[in-house]
């Protein structure tokens, strides 16, 4: 593959890649709000979850031809109505059909119009959204925490902690000293009581939080986007934690 042909793929590849992230984030996030009971509605409602998130995106990142590229996810649902009205297809064949058919459609669309590009939006609604990205995956990640909390095993903490060693060359004895402190609350767990253990981790958690603010606060030691992401995720986990437990 010469360079050329390289440099043209490659936007194409990152726009599908994006634009797959921003579905599942809604389908994630806005999937579970409602689930009507209907298939034209369930499938309807389906195709705005996935749809919303990624019209913002798109916006965001100044991408055209949005109302294609939505079209692309609802109309293979609207295709497959027509036989299931006329007994050929079941529930489930329009369900997963539509997910199946969508991919190629939006391939289409993205390869039509070759990654077109507009002006990025200035709304500031769009750009807050946009720019809150990292938050977005993390609250899509721990969704499920808030129905069923998950107490991940201590060890977990020295792994987050870790990143931040491993980042943290520019501050390596602060890095390393808080590691250590995870590495005690970690001894300290194992020797607790099962009740006073969650309390711990939960904990540990929430402080690692904090300790995310820090960094995305000060902008250092690691990218703003991962404290960021980091420390919506590690609240989540131990506020679901806290909860579960009382």
């Amino acid at each position: 593959m010469t360079t050329t042909t390289t440099s043209a793929v490659r936007p194409l590849v990152r726009h599908g890649v994006e634009m797959l992230v921003a579905m599942l984030l809604g389908m994630s996030l806005l999937g579970p709000l409602w689930t009507p009971d209907s298939i034209e509605l369930t499938v309807l409602w389906m195709a705005v979850s996935m749809s919303v998130p990624l019209a913002l995106w798109m916006r965001y990142r100044g991408h055209g031809r949005v109302v294609e590229m939505c079209a692309a996810m609802a109309v293979p649902y609207l295709v497959l109505l027509v036989p299931y009205w006329s007994g050929a297809v079941d529930r489930d064949a329009v369900l997963i059909g539509g997910h199946l058919l969508m991919v190629p459609a939006m391939i289409f669309v993205l390869v039509r119009y070759r990654h077109e590009h507009g002006v990025a939006s200035t709304n500031p609604a769009i750009r807050f959204l946009g720019d809150r990205w990292p938050t977005m995956v993390a609250l899509a990640l721990t969704f499920d925490f808030w129905q069923a909390a998950l107490v991940p095993p201590v060890w977990t903490l020295l792994v987050c902690q870790a990143v931040y060693l491993m980042w943290g060359r520019r501050a390596p004895r602060v890095q390393l000293a808080v590691f250590g402190a995870y590495a005690a609350l970690a001894a300290v767990v194992t020797t607790s009581s099962a009740d006073l253990g969650v309390v711990l981790i939960a904990a540990g958690w929430g402080a690692h939080a904090v300790w995310d603010l820090v960094h995305h606060v000060r902008n250092a030691v690691v990218p703003r986007w991962w404290s960021e992401f980091c420390g919506v995720f590690d609240l989540v986990v131990a506020v679901t934690i806290m909860i579960a437990w009382l």
